[in-house]
């Protein structure tokens, strides 16, 4: 269940950009990231309603639930959303991929965990993975505009750390994901929907079909059924290794670009996937894993 829950979080969070372009932008991204917020926030309370777990959050949880509803489904989402259209994709998601290594500090910091020397490594090869990948396609810094976008994407992936810390902290303190989820929805929709309509933001609907479906997908998909899982995964393999899949989201969507037409295979496309596999395999103790599958597998044999 574990590979599944990690496989389903990483192809949804690697094909979110190819669903934001389907989505399109016939309204501004603070009131459609608050639709999104919305109804997964609603879609958690229905869940949380019908099956009533156990763990309620205490009162001393709330304040980092809203710490990590803010930083993981607010803040994050709008400055990597303004960084994509003031610099470029590509450069966006390789800062992003940064997370790999600011999420280990970030636990480390917060919550005192250990500094695995396997995570540093899986997280560098799985920025280098990134940078190869994305290297034709990175081009120059050609303006303030650009520079001001890799700011806010720095900021936005050091806000996702912070939250990945918040998370992993909840966790331990046996925080069911379902009410983290509902309580953290709930306060980053509404916040984001205060902010759009100070900013005086109309409150629209668009008619395409474009927009609901790549919404339909962002809300079920990305939102209510992969971080429902990636709680979960947080909670058995730990907020540093959960959190090290962003390193292949950039492979994801390449692979993806290609499949839909619009990059062309290339080697830098194919050295780039296997060392961003390689990476995660390291992060992940793959060797350890492989090591006692061999043990298990001698003592069976004799």
């Amino acid at each position: 269940m574990t590979n599944f829950m990690y496989i389903f979080c990483l192809f949804a969070w690697g094909l979110n950009f190819i669903a934001v372009k389907i989505q399109g932008t016939p309204i501004s991204l603070e009131l459609s990231l608050t639709y999104r917020l919305l109804i997964t926030a609603v879609l958690f309370i229905i869940l949380s309603a019908c099956l009533r777990p156990k763990d309620k959050p205490k009162r001393n949880d709330i304040p980092f639930i809203v710490i990590f509803g803010i930083c993981n489904f607010m803040l994050s989402y709008l400055c990597l959303y303004y960084a994509t259209i003031l610099s470029s994709a590509a450069m966006v998601t390789l800062i992003f991929s940064l997370k790999v290594i600011l999420t280990p500090i970030a636990l480390r910091v917060f919550l005192k965990e250990s500094f695995h020397p396997r995570i540093l490594l899986g997280g560098i090869l799985g920025v280098l993975g990134v940078c190869i990948l994305l290297y034709p396609s990175m081009g120059d810094i050609h303006s303030f505009s650009d520079l001001k976008g890799i700011l806010i994407a720095l900021l936005g992936t050091i806000i996702t750390a912070i939250g990945d810390a918040t998370s992993a902290r909840n966790a331990k303190n046996k925080v069911n994901p379902l009410y983290a989820n509902a309580i953290g929805f709930t306060v980053g929709g509404i916040l984001l929907g205060i902010f759009a309509l100070s900013k005086g933001q109309v409150i629209s609907f668009p008619h395409s079909i474009s927009y609901w479906s790549g919404l339909l997908y962002l809300t079920l998909i990305a939102s209510f059924g992969a971080w429902l899982f990636y709680l979960k995964l947080v909670e058995q393999i730990g907020g540093a290794k959960s959190g090290y899949m962003v390193a292949l989201f950039p492979a994801i969507a390449g692979i993806a670009s290609v499949a839909i037409g619009e990059s062309a295979p290339s080697v830098y496309l194919l050295v780039g996937c296997i060392f961003s596999c390689l990476g995660a395999g390291i992060a992940l103790g793959i060797g350890s894993y492989i090591s006692k599958i061999k043990v298990k597998t001698n003592s069976i044999n004799k």
